[in-house]
């Protein structure tokens, strides 16, 4: 194999995705184990029968490869992140789970040696009874560290999954299942413990509990029992057991050590040859070269968002550089995906992936709140992330017309009438409004479905909103100097979603090229006098039948070329219910 060819599979965004796999593997063996455990709520009997399954599946040659092969892929990585790591200063969630992941082998490896690898080196069967009468009974402070443990390796392995899927679409709505089961789960694990444990505690020795493993593994040998080992057999083992664990706690503390080692050496290496990140409102900070700029961010105590804990996944740290951009070296794939798919103008790069080799002046395209809300390096915000949705903009024709000569009370009833129009034809058609604008008003569909169904209930939303128009104009007959009637445009395609304002006057809404077009369509309604104008997208997405209707290409300012929409008259709308 080439060098060539073996590049891709030492790419950061592989070693990524080996570290994410390795924990998942690892938190699927923790979850099927603690469901077992959970089974001692029923009997111990119930329990063993569940860990015959557990183990057919992981304790085999195929399943200890895995599991052995992520346990060290998954440590190796993460000694691996530290050392890449410019500076220790972070955000508490990214140090919370540092910290937690580096506990985990100080409380597991002990647990380990006596349990699975016990059993290779002496065939010694760990059953239920003999672990926990161990934990329970013998030594209650390793049943207690056991306990922490468990804790602390499922609060590493929630808060890894939380980072991984908190901006999919789907995660909020599933968020609430997921916390209901990461919280349940242990619990019962833990109280399966306690209930095994109170019961073996108060089993006479009469009752046969210690001779023999209740699965029926009668074959193998068992460690607490006399008449199946020697104690020059036990002796044997244990000093194995204290040469692994020796071993085991020496390789754990090694790594870290040399990791540290190896970065306090490069702090010195690279004292010399330091670079100077300036912004623009004139705070600089000077840091060794191979820095990231969020990294310099950090180190300086200057605000700067990194919503997705500075992987690339999102483009919230981007900058525009302004000195120095000659001298960058070109983005690696990770951060030219992710500037390619946000259309990035030329000199805009990714903080978090952006490591200069000179001195350069950057602006932060997303400041942070001056006010102390978000603190430097803070996640806690509500970034914007991309989304097919549809985009509804409906406003009044002639509207001055129908109120210069009426009075301020009168114009506000007649506004308040239209508005719950409005409002109500978005929600029975599954959309969301977003604001109203003097006499107009913008909706989103699509928030939580398909690109296709957000067309399609925009489209529906448009006639009910024509429908109850004209019912209204039949109710206020004698009051209006002329009928009501609104222009409508919608528009679908990609547009930034997210939690935008100030304070208490904060919502959600949508910016981008879609809620433009979108509203241009509304405005080329009034223009060619007609109730609708769609774009080809948004109606061919919805399925709708387009026969007999007027299509045009309309110029919209910013784009090169023309869009075809949709000219579709009040008595044509019906059509789309």
């Amino acid at each position: 194999m080439t060098i060539a060819a073996t590049a891709p599979m030492l790419s950061e965004r592989f070693l990524r995705r080996a570290r994410l796999a390795s924990g998942l593997i690892m938190l699927t063996f923790l979850t099927l184990h603690l469901a077992n455990h959970s089974l001692n709520l029923i009997s111990l009997s119930a329990a063993e029968e569940g860990r015959r399954w557990f183990l057919f599946i992981w304790r085999n040659p195929v399943g200890t490869v895995i599991f052995y092969g992520a346990a060290i892929t998954h440590v190796m990585l993460v000694m691996r992140s530290l050392y890449m790591r410019r500076t220790l200063h972070m955000p508490l969630g990214e140090a919370l789970q540092i910290i937690l992941g580096l506990l985990i082998p100080v409380l597991i490896i002990e647990h380990v040696v006596g349990t699975r690898i016990r059993y290779e080196i002496s065939n010694y069967y760990d059953s239920y009874e003999t672990v926990i009468r161990g934990f329970w009974i013998t030594s209650p402070f390793n049943g207690i560290k056991q306990t922490v443990a468990l804790i602390v390796i499922w609060c590493h392995g929630c808060i890894g999954i939380h980072f991984w899927l908190r901006y999919r679409q789907w995660y909020q709505r599933a968020a609430p299942v997921l916390l209901t089961v990461a919280i349940l789960l242990p619990v019962l694990a833990l109280l399966g413990f306690a209930n095994t444990g109170r019961t073996i505690a108060n089993m006479s020795p009469a009752s046969g509990y210690g001779e023999y493993p209740s699965s029926g593994y009668q074959g193998h040998k068992n460690y607490n029992s006399t008449r199946y080992s020697s104690p020059a057999e036990r002796t044997e083992v244990k000093e194995d057991e204290f040469l692994i664990k020796l071993g085991l706690y020496g390789a754990f503390a090694g790594g870290l050590a040399l990791v540290l080692v190896l970065r306090v050496y490069r702090r010195w290496r690279e004292r010399a040859s330091q670079i100077e990140i300036r912004y623009a409102d004139g705070q600089s900070v000077r840091v060794p070269l191979g820095f990231s700029v969020l990294e310099a961010s950090r180190l300086g105590g200057i605000p700067h968002y990194a919503v997705c804990g500075g992987k690339g996944r999102c483009s919230t740290c981007r900058i525009q550089v302004l000195e120095g951009a000659e001298t960058l070296p070109p983005a690696e794939p990770i951060e030219q995906a992710t500037l390619t798919r946000i259309g990035a103008d030329h000199g805009v790069r990714l903080a978090c992936q952006l490591h200069p080799t000179s001195s350069i002046s950057v602006v932060p395209l997303l400041v942070p709140s001056l006010e102390s809300i978000v603190p430097a390096g803070s996640q806690q915000t509500s970034p914007g992330r991309e989304r097919e949705i549809a985009i509804l903009f409906c406003d009044i024709r002639s509207f001055t017309m129908l109120t210069e000569a009426r009075l301020p009370y009168d114009i506000v009833f007649l506004l308040n009438r239209y508005f719950a129009v409005v409002g109500q034809a978005v929600e029975r058609s599954g959309g969301r409004l977003d604001k109203f604008i003097g006499d107009g008003a913008m909706a989103l569909f699509g928030l939580n479905g398909s690109a296709a169904d957000a067309c399609s209930n925009a489209l529906k939303a448009a006639t009910i909103i024509v429908k109850e128009i004209e019912r209204l104009n039949d109710e206020l007959a004698g009051e209006l100097s002329i009928p009501l009637r609104v222009a409508i445009g919608i528009h679908t395609g990609p547009a930034i979603v997210g939690a935008m304002g100030y304070g208490a006057v904060k919502s959600l809404t949508a910016i981008g090229d879609t809620v433009n077009v979108a509203s241009r369509l509304e405005t080329v309604a009034k223009e060619f006098d007609v109730t609708l104008v769609v774009s080809e997208p948004a109606i061919m997405l919805a399925g709708s039948d387009t026969a007999g209707l007027e299509v045009r290409e309309v110029a919209i300012r910013g784009r090169a070329l023309p869009l075809r929409v949709y000219i579709v008259p009040q008595e044509s709308s019906v059509r789309f219910v």
